[in-house]
């Protein structure tokens, strides 16, 4: 299983945001995650296929997306293992400038500790689950 959390924010050195900017990079490392996913596998897909996947996402039907991934790309969940791991270490890389930058925004910020995120959001890849947790 895989959380995009404050957690993860602290492995990347993030972990000295500020709790909304914390939010703002949850939701950025998951939209982008679920791009880089989608780009790697579409470009495994035929054209059928890219049509089938694309009917479950234009009706909303995530757990019909989920269970097509699973019979046509078994492989997935290391498609998204792969992607978290190479965004991760492209975050790491320009983690100090965008401490830098938004410090220089907002002022010093409050300790890790006490800086709540009410954003967590997580990929169960034991569950086959590629949204945001509740």
């Amino acid at each position: 299983m895989f959380r995009l959390d404050d957690n993860l924010l602290q492995e990347l050195g993030l972990g000295n945001l500020p709790a909304a900017e914390k939010n703002k990079m949850l939701a950025h490392i998951y939209e982008t995650l679920e791009l880089r996913v989608g780009m790697r596998l579409a470009e495994q897909m035929s054209d059928a296929q890219l049509d089938e996947f694309e009917s479950f996402i234009d009706r909303n039907d995530e757990a019909g997306a989920l269970k097509w991934l699973e019979t046509n790309f078994p492989d997935y969940k290391q498609v998204v293992a792969d992607e978290l791991e190479k965004l991760k270490a492209e975050i790491k890389t320009q983690a100090p400038a965008i401490l830098q930058a938004t410090l220089a925004d907002s002022g010093p910020a409050t300790s890790p500790a006490t800086t709540p995120t009410d954003d967590s959001r997580s990929l169960e890849a034991d569950n086959n689950d590629l949204s945001p947790a509740a």
